[in-house]
């Protein structure tokens, strides 16, 4: 009875965590041809490590004060034309996603979505928005070296300055926002409706809230390697023990042990010449195609991590991930987020929702790859 209710945890976990669990057996399967050593230390980023955990830490102070919920309501509220609605819900994780990566974007405003389309009796529109809320997270955070995991690492992990880095990506953030906004119109729906919240969300605590917004302000010094991250660390970790230490705990610890997984995964594949070899003349034809493909199997942060060593083609390499984000559910792991929130929600259909949701990323594909291609080259 034991073995199997520790059978039945393994796999509760697995299913809880299934991209760290995958990282954990590439991890384990890479040492069997490298042995751990102490090289290994070497291959850990401490710097990104630092810098995730410091802005997780600080974005779930903002989020428990109410900010984004706060300003979701204030520009939602009122008589609008439903278009304008959609379109709002839309571009809220696109802009908000910029900032506080895509993952918390879609945490905060697809269960929103959710509760105004019902309140207001619109759950026809659920699986468009829902959809498209989705790539404008994953389209939005790219504009960003904070947006989301994969542009932290690589924007350390390559030195890039802020110029390098948004002259790559801004202009496929903006042609990202025409299209989203164009579908929002389109997809929108017809009328007018009220939309009156039962419950006003205030802004709690404004001395909290005013420390995380220093915090979040210092975050971003030390991105851009003006302050370094190890007086921010420390700084973040002592604020949060002093005002509010539940935030610690908030952290999603699980994605650091990722990271630092497929950081022995992918330099421990660096060091076995004949896996080196066969990546890198595959990223030598094209890196911006290699890595977008790669996101569509194991997703763009690890796919970042693992050819991130193979590669000085930052400029290929990061618009591929960035761009490969969508395309399978798990090309992004944001995406699963919004997911299960739709699947959770009553009257719930899985498949006009998958149909849906491909749609939307094969399009946004279809579109932003020939652009990437050209800025790269």
């Amino acid at each position: 009875a034991l073995g199997m209710t520790s059978t039945h945890s393994l796999w509760q976990f697995i299913r809880r965590e299934p991209v760290l669990s995958i990282s954990f057996v590439c991890a384990l399967v890479s040492a069997f041809f490298v042995p751990p050593s102490a090289a290994y230390v070497d291959y850990i980023d401490l710097r990104v490590l630092c810098l995730l955990f410091c802005l997780m830490a600080v974005v779930a102070g903002l989020q428990e004060c109410g900010l984004f919920l706060v300003l979701a309501q204030r520009l939602l509220a009122g008589e609008r034309p439903v278009r304008l609605i959609s379109l709002t819900l839309i571009l809220l994780p696109f802009f908000c996603s910029m900032l506080v990566t895509n993952d918390v974007a879609l945490i905060t405003f697809v269960p929103f979505a959710i509760l105004v389309l019902e309140m207001v009796g619109r759950r026809d529109l659920l699986i468009p928005i829902i959809s498209l809320q989705t790539v404008a997270a994953n389209l939005g955070s790219m504009a960003t070296p904070v947006g989301n995991p994969q542009n932290l690492f690589l924007y350390a992990h390559f030195s890039l300055s802020m110029g390098d880095f948004l002259s790559l990506l801004l202009p496929l953030t903006l042609i990202s926002l025409v299209g989203l906004a164009a579908a929002g119109l389109y997809f929108g729906g017809k009328g007018w409706i009220s939309v009156s919240f039962p419950e006003q969300v205030r802004l709690t605590s404004p001395k909290h809230l005013a420390l995380y917004l220093v915090l979040f302000g210092l975050c971003l010094l030390s991105v851009c390697r003006i302050l370094p991250y190890g007086i921010l660390t420390v700084l973040v970790i002592v604020s949060l023990l002093l005002a509010r230490r539940q935030l610690l705990g908030q952290v999603d610890y699980m994605l650091l042990l990722t990271f630092v997984c497929f950081f022995i995964f992918s330099g421990n594949l660096g060091q076995m010449p004949a896996v080196r070899a066969g990546l890198g003349s595959l990223l030598s034809r094209s890196p911006l195609l290699c890595s977008a493909a790669a996101s569509q199997v194991i997703s763009n942060v690890p796919a970042a991590v693992l050819l991130s060593g193979l590669t000085k083609d930052w400029k290929g390499l990061l618009a591929g991930v960035d761009v490969g984000g969508l395309g399978t559910p798990v090309a992004s792991l944001a995406s699963l987020i919004s997911m299960k929130s739709y699947l959770r929600s009553r009257q719930a259909k899985p498949l006009p929702y998958f149909l849906w949701f491909t749609a939307a990323n094969v399009v946004g594909l279809l579109v932003l790859l020939p652009v990437a291609a050209r800025l790269v080259h």
